[in-house]
């Protein structure tokens, strides 16, 4: 071909997309017409009139002066035909395409074809076309070509069915990437390939993909057959599905596929339509979400590589084509299986209508094991979904022979290695990639590498993810292979994969780079239905630390968006801690989870009505999770010893979080210096309803009754089950309208006070939270919160102080929509805040010395009705000390309800409550009452609301009772049927104790139950109502009893006290042992206060020594850091203030004392105890005594404990002016380490702010460091040990129908009447024998030998008895039974009191321990003191 300027070059050159003439001549060509001919021409030279059309402007300039092609029309056949044809090219690039604008409009316009003619080859192949009216404007259309080898043509083809009426142009027609590479000398051979002939460079990825990239087929020679496929002679190593993962096949076809408008038109290899390729058919028979599965051959590990260094630095991967054209294209994955089953993980996916063209994409392939590549498409909602794929090849991947088929069950958590290297670590531990390296199981996964080189957390859930290149993380995902199809699961997404209409349902960019080609979490509601849910769960965590939380980011929008949870799983028990639901708008919005100490998280996204709305998470971080080390060193004066020897800083105690690890820094006792602390679990603590505002506060369990707003749990158990304060936004509530709560009154002493609590603000209707402190009716705002603030638990802290007492208020006020609940939690006090006193004594177990007064009854005294006094420690006894039943009435005791409650009181924390009520036919309660048996009589049920759900609890309690018999009993009936339904529980409050449980149908009647509650202390009585249907209740209780609770006034020792531990008082009381020896009396005859002994024990003191000698003899140390000393004084220095006299019992004692006259309000003086005391929580108790009386600007008197850290923890503290009078403190004494016991007191702002003390006293578990407690009694072999009481009685008197225990418990569990065992006794009175006939005969007559039944009953199981005599402390009691066969035998009683101590004589001698034995009669000694004899 010559060029202008003479040069002269190839012919094959011309028109290959390359200029080689300087003015690239060689490149342009004139363009051949046929017949009914486009010609070219301008919009000035088509006549204006054309066809009634006005002519278009050209595209290239739009403008009339532009040129382009048209159809003229020059024919009358019936079929004119228009052809116009390209040049001749000699080749074209693998990624050439042509792009051109048409313009084809008009009525009768008619089709168009572009079609491609290759040299040597019969028969066309039609790349592109179009048909019928376009409308009058320009379209841009782009036609792939690809790699064609031979010289080819592009013809556009025009075809008229006799009437044509329309304007059809063609313009500004442009190739590109269409040439191929050009020669050079030398290829960067890291990268390249050098081809042999063209010397061209190409990409090694280039190599062997079926693809003649150099244009001398050089890159595809020396290639693996077994590694590629091009569908040209079959499927080659590829395989379709056929053990049942998927639902149809992948169709090998030549040309285009059988639907228009979908699917390619040609194939890939050969760009034509007689070359072939893979597709799935989207037209019937074929559904929505159908799949087919195509598997390649089995792959060697590619790690295995890297022992082979020529090998190394080449990655395996894997090169396909893909074409995905339809409306309805709906996804394409690649997966990587390493087992024979399943589809594994996921690699590649892509979504939607990506356009008429051939893409090609590259994997790189990485796996330890075998692996396999599974091609997986899927259908979409309709038959415009084709999807083809062609061209496969592998590169520098190894074939193996065969996948080892799943395990049939998968180990909890995968610590090992594909291949575990030699090792000497023992059994339970891990094994280290470094040598000689062992971890304990428990150290792995515990988002601290303990292995120097990480891999212990190698194959756990990572600290942060963002999903990138879909990678999980460790997350694990339903495992679609073991699920049926088209479930609803967790899948990795990106943005671009995106396709028509879904750009409304998930978002486009991710949240970590905000960028299409981000990756992110999504659970796609294309599948599945409504109410469906998937989990994303981490692996096994073996344990976090006390501060973790999860941070992450969710996207949920569409109008039919379910919901997302985020639960805690430890073993079977799953826990909802975080939720959110509906459209949550069109943008990433952050959430955060505290786990605290916890196992595996689960992301649980559950199914909307349709598929409008996915829900999306990404960049999940795990904060503070790993667990703390044990430190080798002592804590620090910040810091607080926990149990387990962390330390933790001090502002982490009594929070409501385990920082330590074992509770113990939220331990009760630990916390008890911590005032106004409140959870909310039954009721409101110390905080009130305030009556002027405009609604209350609630207390709610769970998540609130509004979907998208509040939160999922409560704050402290992190449980649905658990409680948090909230205030209800919904209707009927107003906007603006506000709620109160006050808390406790606080005392102006307060210093470096501060209170916490969690708050939980979230939804798009939050009105505003407030603080403020109260002060003698003036507020002062200390918070203000407006609008969302996130959708989890917050800390707030505020400091507080003033310069008199004051409340703290917490105010809620009502947004502008139903989605603006405010939720409270987890509310508490430092140990700076002090409570004002009064309030300071009534909550600190504080008494005063009672003294009389002009009124009927003394200070600290009640008045019954009937005129009588009692105490409030005769209140709630099971004794009526008024006489007419005034000390137990409020109590929650006995109740018919017939005239009310009895005391018994609902708890605030319910979702419903137990109402008192009458018989009703028509409503769900029960027809008639218990007591009167008719519609009139009242009785206790679970009420019915409208909106009440299953699972909802209603609670009603007694007062605490002070302690019960070994004998009591709780009788109560109760109606449960089909229409009156729920289930009835029973707790024992003292320890949460269920005893006892009904639900389902019991029949349309009352039933009786009896409930042993036996020998108690401090414990409430709780009736527990729960809905078992939504809207439902109904259950009934009525005619409450207790029995025989009384406790007894004359008891066997200890048999019949609640603790072993018990002091019998020589009335008969029993009394808690920390009440002994503590110079006050608790038993009316004051024997527990006769051994009175405090000098002695380290730290206990009376204070009646030598002024100079009290700190050594009482072992007692002034502090060196304080301000000013105690004194010891006989009396006050100063009138008005201090105490006149020392408590202790006698004249003329002294006391501990603070004189305040000479120094400056806010002094503080300190004493210590010398010798630490073993650590103890719950168990030591300090008494003592003190004295503040004078000024109302008096100071503070507090009590810490001092562990080895030098961190004070606040035990007990008082202010104000308790009155001229001396007040009893009885404190329980904690602290994790061994501690020495600090009195502080703080001088008040005038002279008279005395503050004194007196007879310091410890119990003994004080100095033991745990209880103390007797040994365990046991019984000989031929006895029974009593169940509840600390007896033992001769084995022969089990089941006799009498009982002998304290408890009775010697008569339980007897058994039905069978021969040669005795009758039951339930009918005849004390002192008689019940024969089976029911006839009732004299005790005494049991076991005479003589049959006095009539069927000789009274004489089974009769053995001799013996006297036994035994003797405790000074007092003497018998257990004997029988004394059996004695002839006249002359007993005198010689003493009785109502301890029975009695003595026995025989003929003036006393009796002695051996076992005597007599004989013809029994006599039976019972606790009354009687002695019968023949």
């Amino acid at each position: 071909f010559a060029c202008q300027n003479g040069k002269c070059i190839e012919e094959n050159k011309v028109c290959d997309f390359i200029p080689h003439c300087s003015h690239g001549e060689d490149e342009s060509s004139s363009v051949t017409q046929e017949s009914h001919s486009p010609p070219l021409g301008s919009s000035a030279e088509v006549p204006p009139d054309y066809y009634g059309r006005p002519p278009p402007l050209d595209h290239s300039t739009n403008s009339t002066e532009g040129y382009f092609m048209f159809i003229f029309k020059n024919s009358s056949s019936l079929h004119p035909r228009a052809v116009l044809r390209g040049p001749w090219f000699q080749q074209s690039a693998s990624g050439c395409t042509m792009t051109f604008w048409h313009h084809n409009s008009g009525i009768s316009v008619g089709a168009a074809d572009m079609y491609l003619r290759i040299r040597g080859v019969q028969n066309n192949t039609v790349i592109w076309r179009t048909v019928y009216d376009q409308g009058p404007q320009w379209h841009q259309v782009t036609v792939q070509l690809g790699r064609i080898t031979k010289p080819f043509q592009i013809a556009l083809a025009k075809i008229s069915l006799g009437v044509f009426d329309g304007v059809s142009a063609l313009d500004d027609v442009t190739f590109r990437n269409c040439s191929m590479p050009p020669a050079v000398a030398e290829c960067p051979l890291q990268t390249n390939f050098h081809c042999l002939h063209t010397k061209s460079c190409v990409e090694h990825l280039q190599l062997c993909d079926l693809v003649d990239d150099c244009g001398d087929g050089s890159d595809e020679e020396g290639c693996s057959p077994e590694l590629q496929c091009n569908f040209e002679e079959g499927l080659c190593s590829w395989m379709q599905e056929q053990s049942g993962g998927d639902t149809f096949n992948w169709t090998r076809i030549q040309g285009p596929t059988p639907s228009l408008h979908t699917g390619p038109w040609k194939d890939h290899t050969l760009g034509t339509s007689y070359g072939h390729y893979l597709y799935i058919e989207s037209s019937s028979p074929q559904e929505f979400m159908d799949t087919a599965l195509l598997l390649s051959r089995v792959f060697q590990p590619t790690h295995q590589r890297l022992q082979h260094e020529a090998k190394s630095r080449h990655h395996c991967v894997f090169r396909f084509h893909y074409h995905m054209y339809g409306s309805h294209v709906f996804r394409l994955a690649v997966y990587m299986r390493t087992t024979a089953s399943g589809r594994g993980h996921m690699l590649w996916v892509r979504y939607g209508n990506q356009g008429n063209m051939w893409h090609r994409k590259t994997l790189y392939l990485n796996s330890a094991r075998p692996f396999q590549i599974l091609i997986e498409g899927t259908v979409g909602d309709d038959f415009h979904g084709d999807i083809a794929v062609d061209d496969l090849s592998f590169l520098h991947c190894e074939p193996f022979d065969e996948l080892p088929h799943a395990n049939s069950t998968t180990p909890a958590l995968t610590t090992v290695a594909p291949t575990v290297p030699p090792h000497s670590c023992p059994e339970g531990q891990f094994v280290c990639g470094s040598h000689d390296e062992c971890v304990p199981l428990t150290q792995v996964c515990n988002f601290r590498p303990d292995c120097s080189d990480g891999s212990d957390e190698m194959n756990c859930v990572q600290d942060s993810c963002d999903f990138k290149g879909g990678d999980t993380c460790g997350w694990k995902m339903d495992n679609p292979s073991q699920n049926p199809v088209h479930l609803y699961s967790w899948s990795p997404e990106q943005g671009e994969s995106i396709h028509e209409g879904e750009q409304y349902h998930r978002p486009i960019n991710d949240h970590t780079i905000n960028s299409p080609e981000g990756w992110y979490m999504c659970a796609d509601s294309s599948n599945g239905g409504y109410g469906q849910s998937t989990d994303l769960q981490t692996p096994v965590i073996t344990s976090t630390g006390p501060y973790c939380t999860m941070v992450f980011w969710y996207y949920m929008s569409g109008f039919t968006v379910g919901s997302l949870q985020v639960l805690l799983r430890q073993g079977n028990d799953t826990r909802e801690v975080w939720s959110q639901a509906g459209n949550q708008g069109n943008r990433w919005r952050q959430g955060e989870v505290f786990l605290g100490i916890s196992n595996n998280v689960v992301f649980r996204a559950k199914h909307g009505i349709s598929y409008m709305g996915d829900v999306v998470i990404d960049d999940v971080t795990f904060l503070d999770c790993s667990p703390p080390l044990p430190s080798d060193q002592p804590c620090t004066h910040e810091q607080y010893a926990c149990a387990n020897g962390h330390c933790i800083p001090q502002d982490h105690l009594c929070d409501f979080i385990d920082h330590c690890g074992d509770n113990s820094d939220e331990d009760s006792y630990i916390c008890q210096g911590f005032v106004g602390r409140c959870s909310f679990e039954f009721d409101l603590c110390s905080w009130r309803q305030c009556r002027q505002d405009d609604f209350d506060w609630l207390i709610k369990a769970g998540s609130t009754p509004t979907v998208g707003t509040g939160p999922s749990s409560d704050h402290t158990l992190r449980d649905p089950s658990g409680h948090y304060l909230y205030l209800e936004s919904s209707i009927p509530q107003a906007v603006g309208v506000s709620a109160r709560v006050v808390g406790p009154l606080l005392s102006k002493r307060s210093s470096q006070c501060k209170i916490r609590f969690y708050i939980h603000m979230s939804g798009d209707g939050i009105g505003t939270f407030s603080v403020f402190s109260k002060s003698e009716g003036h507020h002062q705002p200390l918070l203000n919160l407006t609008g969302d603030q996130g959708n989890y638990w917050q800390l707030m802290e505020i400091p507080l102080s003033s310069s008199t007492d004051f409340r703290v208020v917490l105010e809620g006020k009502v947004g502008r929509s139903p989605k603006g609940d405010i939720c409270l939690d987890d509310i508490t006090f430092s140990p700076g805040c002090l409570l004002a006193f009064p309030s300071s004594s009534s909550s600190s177990g504080a008494e005063t010395t009672p003294t009389l007064s002009t009124g009927s009854c003394a200070p600290g005294f009640q008045t019954c009705e009937n005129g009588r006094c009692f105490s409030p420690r005769q209140s709630c006894d099971f004794t009526d000390d008024c006489g007419d039943g005034t000390d137990e009435k409020d109590c929650g005791t006995s109740c018919s309800f017939e005239e009310g409650r009895c005391g018994w009181s609902s708890s605030l924390a319910d979702e419903f409550d137990w109402m008192l009520g009458t018989g009703s036919v028509q409503s769900i309660r029960p027809p008639f009452d218990h007591t009167l048996m008719d519609e009139n009589g009242h009785f206790m049920y679970l009420e019915a609301t409208p909106v009440g759900l299953r699972g909802d609890k209603a609670h009603i309690r007694s007062s605490v009772w002070k302690e019960s018999s070994p004998i009591c009993k709780l009788s109560f009936w109760y109606y449960i049927s089909h229409k009156a339904s729920g289930t009835i529980r029973l707790f024992i409050d003292n320890t949460l104790l269920e005893v006892w449980e009904k639900t389902g149908h019991q029949g349309n009647k009352w039933n009786r139950a009896e409930i042993p509650l036996r020998n108690l202390r401090n414990f409430e009585v709780i009736f527990e109502g729960i809905r078992t249907k939504d809207m439902s209740g109904g259950a009934a209780i009525d005619d409450l009893e207790f029995v025989d609770c009384a406790p007894s006034r004359c008891p066997f020792k200890t048999a019949d006290c609640p603790d072993v531990t018990d002091f019998v008082c020589r009335s008969g009381h029993c009394i808690p042992s920390h009440l002994v020896c503590d110079s006050k009396a608790e038993c009316d005859d004051e024997s527990d206060e006769i051994d009175y002994h405090i000098i002695g024990s380290p730290g206990a003191c009376d204070f009646n020594v030598e002024a100079d000698q009290w700190e050594e003899s009482c072992q007692l140390s002034q502090e060196a850091n304080d301000d000013f000393d105690w004194l010891i004084r006989d009396r006050t220095d100063t009138p008005g203030t201090g105490p006149e006299s020392d408590h202790s019992p006698g004249d003329g004692g002294n006391f501990l004392y603070v004189y305040s006259a000479i120094q400056r309000e806010g002094d503080v003086a300190k004493i210590t105890t010398r010798s630490p005391f073993p650590a103890s929580v719950g168990l030591c108790h300090l008494r003592f005594w003190f004295f503040m009386y004078g000024s109302d600007r008096m100071g503070t008197l507090k009590v810490y404990t001092v562990g080895a850290s030098g961190v004070p923890l606040l035990m007990w503290a008082t202010t104000g002016n308790h009155g001229n009078q001396w007040t009893y403190v009885n404190v329980i004494l904690s602290n994790t380490e061994p501690f020495t016991v600090t009195f502080q007191a703080e001088v008040g702002g005038d002279m008279w702010t005395d503050v004194a003390l007196d007879d310091v006293s410890y119990t003994a578990e004080c100095f033991s460091g745990g209880p103390v407690t007797p040994q365990p009694l046991t019984c000989a072999s031929d006895q029974f040990q009593c169940t509840y009481s600390y007896q033992c009685v001769s084995q022969s008197w089990q089941c006799d129908g009498e009982p002998d225990c304290a408890d009775r418990s010697d008569e339980e569990d007897c058994g039905s009447l069978v021969p040669g065992t005795l009758p039951p006794q339930d009918l005849c009175p004390t002192g008689f024998y019940q024969c089976s006939s029911q006839i009732c005969i004299p005790s005494i007559l049991r076991c005479d030998g003589v049959h006095d039944c009539p069927d000789g009953e009274d004489e089974y199981s009769c053995r001799e008895a013996q006297i036994i005599i035994n003797f405790l402390d000074d007092s003497s009691y018998y257990s004997n039974k029988y004394i059996n066969k004695w002839p006249c035998l002359h007993v005198t009683v010689l003493q009785c009191s109502c301890l029975c101590s009695t003595t026995f004589r025989y003929s003036g001698v006393p009796l002695s321990q051996e076992p005597l034995f007599w004989g013809s009669r029994a006599v039976k000694y019972e606790n009354h003191c009687s002695i019968q004899a023949a």
